[in-house]
């Protein structure tokens, strides 16, 4: 079977049993757009029913990262007004991330250099995922006034001890030695070998794990492991005051930098990301996640927080953002519990009608 179509910022291929997702928008280190998930949404629901691709393959076609998340300029200026805009483009993503998460076929996602937010997205649900040398995946949405998405609810708040936690509100970088420890990949590959391991599942469709297994080294000591006791012990709690409490009175050199990192965040987002975990943890399935995450999307997007991240990060890059509130204490409760508000039956996120059984 060879059938290859070929837009401007996906390219969808399917030739030899392989179904291949491309992402090509390198100048912004393939940031996702509306477009980009409704073209991968369609080709992957096309090969659901076609006998002829047993597997997909999801990778960038050139430049420096695999994907960089969302296009959050684009939604930071659409957050104003009634965010019709965001709203379609978190529709489009999580219907994408649920319609990869429920899929049939073997999936396998390399995540060969910067894995963030909406790259999370698109990864995590994948049956396979590999990590290289060169892999950077993190959670840094706190920075910018918004939360760990794309189902960071569900992935983050099920990594072991409170690793989740410690990523939603430093958004700390992993390697691919990290992610690989900590189970976000499934297999690691050194970034020249790459080459090799899609020709041979090209070779052999039918056999994805083995030659992810004949392409796999193990990967190097994870730098995180010796973190892990810190991590338990001061990111304990899910009250941010509690967790700077712990951090300061700990008073070591780790501690101190991951203080610092903290008081860079936006308290909002952080008490968000935390409610979010919380929650998501007693989630029964992951379509109850993505319709949680879409609400709680709807209305983040429209906060000062996220257009003023989005300002200080992206667009002007000051670095100096302005939170409001500044302080983790004068965030409510009463906050919180309007932003987490369900929306109207209506306008709640539903998945593919394809992946409902």
């Amino acid at each position: 079977m060879t059938d290859t179509e070929t837009a401007d910022e996906v390219l969808v291929s399917a030739e030899g049993g392989v179904g291949r997702i491309r992402l090509n928008r390198p100048k912004a280190i393939h940031a996702l757009t509306t477009g980009m998930c409704e073209t991968m949404s369609a080709a992957l629901l096309r090969w659901r029913t076609d006998d002829n691709v047993q597997c997909v393959v999801i990778d960038h076609a050139v430049g420096r990262g695999f994907c960089a998340g969302g296009d959050v300029v684009m939604l930071a200026r659409s957050g104003a007004g009634d965010a019709a805009e965001a709203r379609d483009f978190f529709f489009a993503e999580y219907r994408l991330n649920h319609l990869l998460f429920t899929y049939d076929k073997p999936t396998v996602a390399i995540m060969d250099g910067i894995t963030m937010g909406g790259g999370v997205g698109i990864s995590q649900p994948c049956t396979y995922r590999v990590a290289t040398e060169n892999t950077r995946l993190a959670m840094p949405e706190t920075g910018i006034g918004l939360f760990p998405d794309v189902g960071g609810g569900w992935y983050l708040s099920r990594l072991p001890g409170r690793v989740g936690q410690f990523m939603a509100l430093t958004g700390a970088r992993l390697d691919g030695a990290e992610c690989a420890y900590l189970g976000l990949a499934t297999h690691y590959v050194p970034s020249g070998s790459l080459e090799d391991l899609v020709e041979r599942i090209a070779k052999a469709p039918d056999r994805v794990q083995g030659a992810l297994g004949a392409a796999s080294e193990s990967a190097p000591e994870p730098r995180i492991a010796a973190s892990a006791p810190q991590i338990s012990r001061l990111f304990a709690s899910d009250s941010l005051e509690e967790v700077i409490a712990a951090l300061e009175a700990d008073g070591g050199d780790w501690a101190e930098k991951e203080l610092g990192t903290l008081r860079g965040k936006s308290p909002l987002s952080c008490k968000v990301s935390l409610r979010l975990l919380a929650e998501g943890a007693g989630r029964d399935t992951f379509a109850d996640e993505m319709r949680a995450e879409y609400a709680l999307a709807a209305n983040v997007v429209r906060t000062h927080d996220f257009k003023e991240g989005v300002r200080a990060l992206l667009i002007d890059k000051d670095n100096r953002p302005s939170w409001e509130p500044p302080a983790p204490e004068a965030v409510t409760g009463e906050m919180l519990d309007t932003l987490f508000a369900p929306l109207p039956a209506s306008e709640q996120w539903t998945p593919f009608p394809e992946t409902q059984k």
